[in-house]
């Protein structure tokens, strides 16, 4: 049995990320002298870092599997902002069918790079690396060159739209507070669940101080932002996407029979084959995840920028691999949590706005972020090393 100051030690390691984005977010507060943190700004920083949000959900899977990687999302999400485009702004599709298809597309893409990783077994570099040459080169072919635009109103909702408040004469977005409480209350039930079941399967607790501190920290913060966004429009149509992707994938990497396929893929994969895991149709189905998560980012772009242009999705797989290592992602696999990845691509967000409103030059940017990322990596692999 662990003593209680070990057992608060594991969970400070858990929750390091979490305290880093907190502690970023007072000082660009202070640095920016209180902009960082008005309603308004807030939003756009979700809105801004969304695409990063569902793509690093994707891309944990495949780095979960044994340290794989996608270099094609970034493609992908300019392809299907093409297909879209071409389907509903080109031949007046209706927009759901037109979405429905776009995603469809996204779906065929990722079996098609499923089955050379999978089954073929070509490292995944290199069939992502050739599929990132060979979307890129087709979106320049269906779009000839030129920014398709603008979308239907219904389809910009998607990516740039509010729900509608129960109250629209209060200054405030009631129905976001409300949802604040909401959630509060399911933070506070599912924490004294997971006491209740490890009490039952004798497995270690935290401390009732670390407990008592972890729900304070955590109600405040969920009120405190869901305050914040219900001073402007309150909880926008991609929050609530990335609230419904959030629970999904917490689901499928902590409860699902396939998610512990996937972290014993990546810790030994002979190990997981040996005992009866199907690691083909395992990666193959990573990968199909990863090319559909890639195609709604796609269209989450594509509305938000309301336009498809040949540029889109540049750069956008390194975003989405940062924000796994950020937070917490092992580089070889078999380590990593939805909840992490949301905090890194939230840091990486944070750092980005955060030096634009203080007018810091855009090289500037990606040098500190490039250094953000090594010393995320660099703690991974020292921590691993003490432990041996």
């Amino acid at each position: 049995m662990l003593k209680n100051k070990d057992v608060f030690k594991s969970n400070m390691r858990q929750y390091t990320m979490g305290f880093a984005l907190i502690l970023l977010v007072i000082l660009f507060q202070f640095l920016t002298k209180g902009v960082l943190l008005k309603p308004q700004n807030v939003t756009n920083l979700l809105l801004q870092n969304s695409y990063v949000i569902i793509l690093a959900m994707g891309m944990l899977l495949c780095i979960l599997s044994g340290g794989n990687i996608d270099l094609s999302v970034g493609s992908i999400v300019a392809f299907i902002g093409a297909v879209s485009a071409t389907l509903i702004v080109n031949n007046d599709m209706a927009v759901l069918p037109g979405i429905l298809i776009a995603l469809f597309v996204g779906l065929i893409i990722g079996a098609w790079q499923g089955f050379w990783i999978a089954f073929i077994e070509i490292p995944s570099f290199i069939v992502t690396l050739a599929g990132m040459l060979m979307f890129r080169g087709l979106t320049l072919v269906l779009l000839n060159g030129r920014t398709i635009g603008p979308y239907p109103e219904t389809f910009q909702i998607l990516s740039s739209g509010f729900i509608t408040d129960i109250m629209p004469e209060n200054p405030l977005h009631m129905l976001t507070i409300i949802a604040g409480v909401i959630f509060s209350l399911v933070f506070i039930a599912n924490e004294l669940f997971n006491i209740r079941m490890k009490k039952q399967y004798g497995l270690v607790n935290s401390s009732i101080v670390f407990t008592i501190i972890k729900l304070v920290l955590g109600i405040a913060v969920i009120n405190m932002f869901t305050y914040t966004l219900a001073s402007y429009k309150g909880i926008s149509t991609v929050m609530l996407i990335l609230l419904g992707l959030f629970f999904i994938y917490n689901f499928i990497t902590k409860k699902s029979v396939f998610g512990r396929h996937i972290y014993a893929m990546g810790g030994n994969v002979k190990a997981a084959r040996l005992s009866g895991v199907k690691t083909s149709r395992v990666l193959f189905l990573v990968y199909v995840n990863m090319a559909l998560l890639s195609a709604l980012a796609g269209i989450v772009i594509a509305g938000r920028l309301n336009a498809a242009t040949p540029k889109a999705g540049n750069g956008f797989e390194l975003d989405a691999i940062a924000a796994c290592f950020i937070g917490g992602a092992s580089t070889t696999g078999g380590i990593g949590t939805v909840f992490g990845v949301i905090v890194g691509a939230l840091i990486m967000g944070v750092l980005n706005n955060g030096m634009s409103i203080m007018g810091v030059s855009v090289d500037w940017q990606q040098a500190i972020k490039g250094m953000v990322l090594l010393l995320a990596v660099a703690s991974d692999i020292l921590s691993k090393r003490r432990a041996k």
